[in-house]
């Protein structure tokens, strides 16, 4: 399908979902009761800091998977890239185009598109392992969650997601997998990168175990957030609660037919939270504040995406494999 139509459905699906919640949810939106305007601005404002600092995270995070992967970049330019991937991602209409200047900006620093392509897969591939992993444990903690509709939908989204990522890695590692694809074209370069990567942390286990330690807090971070938002609008169904419901939340607003998930979020927590006392309306204000937190804090990337395109040492490096 041509682009431009895909944008236009997107965004009339997205719209359409909205327009329903809010339509479904009008009475409890206004019913709303705000008890202190001034306590409510320090959850928000709390909530920002905590969503500013999952960016700083997940930079690191991808920083991490470049160091194994000995593609050398510092932190600082690391986390350029990302806040301006960020303020793409979030602002312009399509799900693709922040990862797509990541790696278009990794490359040129390091000199190989396909290293970099690596990493950005890599790095992506860990937030799917930790956000199925707090939902299960955060179920299994406390398996009354597991008695609603929702505790029992969250419970097999995350062994689905387990499911497929662990398919999909084994697929990339395997030899006769990705590992068959090296050399040819751009592309077979890129997917053998992945292939080269993965194999790197089988044999490096604590770099592993590092780089997942760093993808759970930049996740918790992110469902502390949740929680915050949810505080200065008066819902608390518990931290438990937030780490079994949240992750899935951010995985099911990633399905590409809506513009930064808008609806399929918000009925994402109208189901998820319907049976711990939270109404429609209140479901529906929490998406929109997390999205609206994650614009503002998104518009840290436009210096970044505006003066962050040019080379500064000249000619690029040639492209080089990956580390031994």
């Amino acid at each position: 399908m041509p682009h431009g139509l895909v944008t236009v459905l997107r965004v009339g699906v997205s719209a359409g979902l909205l327009a329903l919640l809010l339509i479904i949810s009008r009475d409890e939106l206004s019913a709303l009761d705000l008890d202190s305007k001034r306590a409510a601005a320090g959850w928000l404002v709390t909530a920002s800091l905590a969503i500013a600092a999952a960016f700083v995270t997940a930079s690191a995070r991808w920083w991490q998977v470049a160091a194994t992967l000995d593609v050398k970049v510092s932190c600082r330019s690391m986390l350029s890239i990302y806040l301006a991937a960020q303020f793409v991602g979030n602002f312009l209409p399509t799900t693709i185009g922040g990862d797509v200047l990541r790696v278009n900006r990794l490359g040129r620093l390091c000199g190989s598109e396909a290293n970099a392509f690596a990493t950005v897969i890599i790095e992506r591939l860990t937030g799917w392992v930790v956000l199925p992993v707090l939902t299960l444990a955060a179920l299994l903690s406390r398996p009354s969650l597991l008695t609603h509709s929702g505790g029992q939908i969250a419970g097999g989204l995350a062994l689905g997601t387990l499911a497929v990522l662990a398919f999909v890695v084994w697929v990339a590692e395997h030899p006769r997998g990705l590992g068959r694809l090296a050399g040819g074209n751009r592309i077979r370069d890129a997917l053998g990168a992945v292939h080269t990567g993965l194999s790197m942390f089988r044999r490096h286990p604590r770099a592993a175990a590092r780089l997942l330690g760093v993808g759970f807090a930049y996740q918790v971070l992110l469902v502390a957030a949740t929680a915050l938002i949810g505080a200065a609008i008066g819902i608390n169904p518990g931290m438990r609660a937030w780490l079994a419901f949240a992750p899935m939340v951010l995985i099911v607003q990633l399905m590409p037919f809506t513009i930064g998930g808008l609806g399929v979020r918000e009925g994402a927590f109208v189901l998820f939270l319907d049976a711990h006392g939270v109404n429609e309306g209140e479901a529906v204000l929490l998406g929109l504040l997390l999205y609206a937190l994650t614009l503002l804090v998104s518009l840290t990337g436009a210096p970044a995406l505006a003066l962050g395109g040019r080379r500064r040492h000249g000619k690029a490096p040639a492209e080089a494999p990956l580390g031994p």
